[in-house]
């Protein structure tokens, strides 16, 4: 097993990746391939981690930044890191690979470069929310703004097949997220998409809302990208608002203080629980090849853990699973259509 990491994608790169890799090369025996200026990286690495044999440096002179057009950096800058590291992907080189830049580049790059899996019409970004007694794979986040109901219907076979493989679920629940738990409740897409996926063949449970989701009663949430990420980015603010308001609570008083103080245990759980460094990076679903996208604020901690559940789904053969999920008789879209 090799894991490709993309040396240059985090907001503060090339350091927390670099701790990121040495970390990693400790705690696992496999070849780590850290990809990106050689230069520069060997230099980060002198004295701390290059006494490792397993953790070896990839020579990738360009970067995708952030502020870059995806499809454009991604046809123009065949050197960058992230291009880089999915040749590596695609000849067999590497497992899976990692990275923390630029989201719209990483979808851009990975279609150009490995292209999608026989049958899949659009790949999409499958978080997993942390939910009452677990997780819930929200698919798609933001990958795909604009959705047809065909895509919706892919989302969820690929989304029930991960969290088949991944967390061991014989059989996920599979939910449509909506304004109303009815059927016939939703936008004009939702109403489409809802009989499509009742014929589909798998534990559809209908509509949820967002107060269903978070109680746990879907191990799959099926919506486009665009409500996907408005879901994501809005479950993000809110919680960590929350955690600022009891911590300006605590801070009241002192008989506050003392409680927080004896709570401080369980607050600590709770935070460990919402960390999304404890997720560490999201798969790319449909793609042809294992490629998990962190976000650009990502830590050691969390390339860390992206790193560990890539390896986890090369182990369980993730991406075997999802080619069989997939009818193979229908044609794909050019490779090059923008994302």
């Amino acid at each position: 097993m090799r894991i490709a990491l993309d040396a240059m994608g985090s907001d503060t790169h090339p350091d927390p990746e670099i701790r990121a890799a040495i970390e990693a090369a400790q705690a696992w025996d496999d070849p780590l391939l850290l990809v990106g200026p050689e230069d520069q990286l060997r230099r980060k690495l002198e004295g701390k981690g290059s006494h490792l044999t397993n953790l070896q440096v990839v020579h990738a002179p360009q970067v995708l930044s952030m502020s870059d057009d995806p499809v454009r950096s991604a046809r123009g800058k065949a050197e960058s890191s992230m291009a880089v590291g999915m040749d590596l992907l695609k000849s067999g080189a590497a497992s899976a690979f990692v990275t923390a830049g630029n989201t719209g580049g990483a979808m851009a790059t990975a279609l150009f470069r490995l292209g999608r899996l026989r049958g899949v019409k659009r790949p999409a970004l499958a978080p997993t929310f942390p939910v009452r007694g677990g997780g819930a794979v929200v698919v798609d986040i933001g990958a795909n703004a604009d959705c047809r109901p065909e895509f919706l219907v892919q989302f969820a076979t690929m989304g029930s097949t991960y969290a088949q493989i991944m967390y061991g679920i014989a059989r996920p629940r599979v939910a449509l997220l909506s304004n109303g738990e009815e059927p016939g409740k939703g936008n004009q897409l939702v109403k489409e998409t809802f009989p499509l996926l009742q014929s589909l063949g798998l534990d559809f449970i209908g509509n949820v809302e967002p107060k269903e989701v978070y109680a746990g009663r879907a191990d799959v949430v099926v919506t486009d990208g665009f409500y996907g990420n408005i879901f994501l980015k809005t479950s993000e603010a809110v919680a960590r608002y929350l955690f600022e308001i009891i911590r300006a609570q605590i801070k009241a008083g002192p008989v506050t203080a003392l409680g927080g103080l004896l709570a401080r245990p369980a607050f600590r759980r709770v935070a460990r629980i919402m960390d999304p460094s404890e997720y560490g990076a999201v798969p790319l679903l449909g793609v042809d090849g294992l490629v998990f996208i962190g976000h650009g604020r990502s830590d050691t901690k969390a390339l860390v853990s992206g790193i560990r559940v890539a390896r986890q789904a090369v182990e369980l053969h993730l991406l075997e699973a999802l080619r069989e999920a997939i009818p193979a008789d229908l044609d794909n879209e050019p490779p090059e259509a923008k994302p």
